[in-house]
C-alpha cells in the first residue's frame, strides 16, 4: 500500500494540508480536520466532489 500524497496537519489556529509530493501547503486554513476532503483527494478525486467540499468548508468558516 503506498503513503497518501496529501495528510493534514496541525498548525495554530486549526489545520493545512500538506501535499507530500510537491512538499507545499495545499488549499485554506481549516478550523475543522477536513477528513472527507482528504479522501476525495487520496481517492477518486473528483473535481466536482472537491469543489463541493472545499465551498463547504469555507462556508463553515463564515
Amino acid at each position: 500500500m503506498g503513503r497518501k500524497r496529501y495528510v493534514a496537519r496541525g498548525v495554530p489556529g486549526g489545520y493545512r494540508i500538506w501535499d507530500d509530493k510537491n512538499r507545499r501547503w495545499w488549499g485554506d486554513l481549516y478550523e475543522l480536520c477536513p477528513d472527507d476532503l482528504l479522501d476525495e483527494l487520496n481517492g477518486a478525486r473528483g473535481y466536482d466532489r472537491i469543489t463541493a467540499l472545499l465551498k463547504r468548508y469555507r462556508a463553515m468558516k463564515r
